[in-house]
């Protein structure tokens, strides 16, 4: 099994201390500190963290096609849980996750790149270059105390099995299956789960329509192909929500999902090849379409 790394603010800035002062406080001291540093105010809600200061406003934009509200509400999180955010990436719902889940007691753990998945000594320093910088981001101490592990083809278990509430992934099965391990991530989600534990996906979706290309080279996945995944892993499928629709998304892009926004590429061969291309045109579209699932660990 993979150790865990916790990190905490004001527990690192007061063994600095300890470390440089002679008159340092006694342990208790230290210990009452830490607690009131790394307190939230009881009770904030989920709005009160979303409309916050510490989002920029470029995320704020990013709510009306992410709704992470209304999306938090339908997987059923509260803030008190043990919950697994897959991949964080950049740290969009983290910034929102974390914050709320420590004004509630509970525990976030982020589950990102494993730099034991390469071989390639640059790509895993890279990797271990951006871990650093995002558990720097998430040592203050209004995120409360986050816990850490890795996924991948390789990995071990997300946390210590049957502990945690949720797991969530947002729009990173493609990913997956890109590099050939979905199923690993649905086992392993499974086996973190308490019996109960509730799994939210949220993935770009392809049209039933469509044939399935098995690497999801264009970003977009059946939704049957995902349920019929978690179904192997033992999942029951619970509901499916239309709060990340859009139906103006035909999923056909000469780039993929990336032709829309945030990413609004047209710079792939695809894109080239198209004459009088008008990138506008996507932009006008909006983020993707997606789906939005719930499953639940039988018990």
């Amino acid at each position: 099994m993979k150790t865990s790394f916790v990190i905490s603010a004001a527990v690192s800035a007061l063994i600095l201390a300890a470390c440089n002062s002679a008159n340092a406080p006694a342990p208790a001291a230290r210990e009452a500190a830490a607690a009131a540093a790394s307190a939230e105010p009881a009770g904030l809600s989920l709005q009160d963290v979303i409309a916050s200061e510490h989002r920029t406003e470029a995320e704020k934009a990013r709510d009306a096609w992410r709704n992470p509200a209304a999306t938090l509400e339908f997987f059923g999180v509260t803030p008190d849980q043990k919950v697994v955010e897959i991949w964080p990436g950049g740290g969009w719902y983290t910034n929102i996750l974390a914050h709320w889940i420590a004004s509630g007691g509970g525990t976030l753990v982020a589950a990102g790149w494993d730099p034991a998945s390469t071989d390639d000594p640059e790509r895993r320093a890279l990797i271990e270059q951006r871990l650093a910088e995002f558990k720097e981001t998430y040592a203050d101490p209004r995120f409360g105390t986050m816990e850490y592990s890795a996924f991948s083809a390789q990995s071990g278990p997300l946390t210590e099995p049957g502990t945690a509430d949720a797991v969530l992934t947002f729009r990173n099965v493609h990913n997956w299956m890109a590099g050939g391990y979905t199923e690993k991530f649905f086992t392993d989600a499974f086996e973190a789960l308490k019996p109960g534990g509730v799994l939210g996906v949220v993935e770009h979706r392809l049209p039933s329509t469509r044939t399935q290309d098995p690497t999801a080279s264009s970003g977009y996945v059946h939704e049957d192909f995902v349920k019929s995944l978690a179904a192997a892993a033992g999942f029951e499928f619970v509901e499916a929500s239309e709060i990340n629709a859009n139906p103006a998304d035909t999923a056909d892009h000469p780039c993929g999902v990336w032709t829309l926004p945030p990413n609004n590429r047209t710079n792939c061969a695809a894109a080239a090849a198209i004459e009088g291309l008008d990138p506008e045109s996507f932009k006008a579209i909006g983020e993707s379409d997606r789906m939005t699932l719930k499953f639940r660990k039988p018990g």
